[in-house]
């Protein structure tokens, strides 16, 4: 029961930024007032505001306003479970994570900036944590700061690193870290790769090259390939994990420094646009704060409710 809180507590401290900016606007909505068309016009625009989406803002509105229908409801007040009901069932839960391969390869992607390095770590600690062996590969060749903060990372952590030469071929440190993991008996492979704006072509080709590597080294690898997405860009990441959709099979999402953003209502957008679960979210510096997305706490952490 008190970890359940700590979950709850951990998620509503995580969202004050969303909540303050938007989703504290709904939960504001509900009140004494009727529920006339021009209450479901501001909520309409309040869904849109809270960076829901235009579409998916109007199926959620369509899904409450039947349902306030056929409950038979007056008054916003009573809106508000009927809205927090339908804000659930547009979030699935991620699957559970099984590492049946010896060593699962684990593929980290995204564009610059969005906060993969330190994702991968936060991942190594997690995995250690539950008992895991884990490995590191830098196969991002282009930043020599990207290979020494992973290096950083895997002194803090205990994890080893296998890292090739500055500019070398990524391709290269992903084959020679599948082949240490191997050797060295590890659970689980954690492969940064570089970031990479999804408009440069070549780089998008070069992500296509890295996932052909990774299964002549191993047979089904990567076996899981993550998007790391910068939740504090909103909806503009959407256009980016499409292109990265399109390029490699993605597995799941990572929303990173969803703490620090105002844009938390996009993780529905995701989950409709892209059809992909999301699976960790970081609500924090440490490596503790990358938490399992939990639905439940998302959504009341949103609402300030729990």
């Amino acid at each position: 029961m008190q970890a359940m809180e700590n979950t709850f507590g951990k998620w509503k401290n995580g969202l004050s930024q969303t909540r303050k900016s938007t989703f504290g606007k709904i939960a504001a909505f509900f009140g004494a007032s009727e529920i006339s068309e021009d209450a479901w016009v501001e909520l309409e625009s309040l869904f849109i505001q809270a960076d829901i989406g235009v579409k998916t803002s109007l199926e959620l509105l369509d899904r409450v306003r039947s349902r306030v229908e056929q409950l038979g409801l007056i008054r916003t007040e009573e809106l508000r479970q009927v809205v927090k009901q339908e804000l659930r069932s547009s979030l699935k839960s991620p699957p559970e994570l099984t590492w049946n391969h010896k060593p699962s390869v684990i593929l980290i992607v995204g564009v610059n900036g969005s906060g993969k390095t330190t994702t991968l770590a936060k991942l190594g600690t997690k995995f250690q944590t539950q008992g895991f062996s884990v490995l590191f590969a830098a196969a991002d060749t282009y930043r020599a700061a990207a290979v020494e903060q992973i290096q950083v990372w895997g002194k803090r952590l205990d994890i080893p690193v296998i890292a090739g030469q500055k500019d070398g071929d990524p391709g290269a440190v992903v084959y020679d870290s599948i082949q240490a993991a191997i050797s060295r008996n590890k659970d689980i492979l954690l492969i940064d790769t570089a970031g990479r704006l999804h408009t440069r072509y070549n780089l998008m080709e070069e992500l296509k090259k890295i996932h052909r590597v990774a299964g002549k080294a191993l047979a089904g690898a990567p076996h899981a390939t993550w998007l790391v997405m910068d939740a504090t860009t909103g909806q503009n990441a959407l256009h980016q994990a499409q292109a990265f959709k399109e390029t490699i099979p993605l597995d799941g999402i990572i929303l990173a420094k969803l703490d620090s953003s105002a844009k938390g209502g996009m993780v529905f957008a995701i989950q409709e646009r892209l059809g992909l679960p999301v699976l960790f979210a970081g609500l924090g510096e440490k490596p503790e704060d990358l938490m399992t997305f939990n639905p439940e706490a998302f959504i009341k952490g949103l609402l300030n409710q729990g």
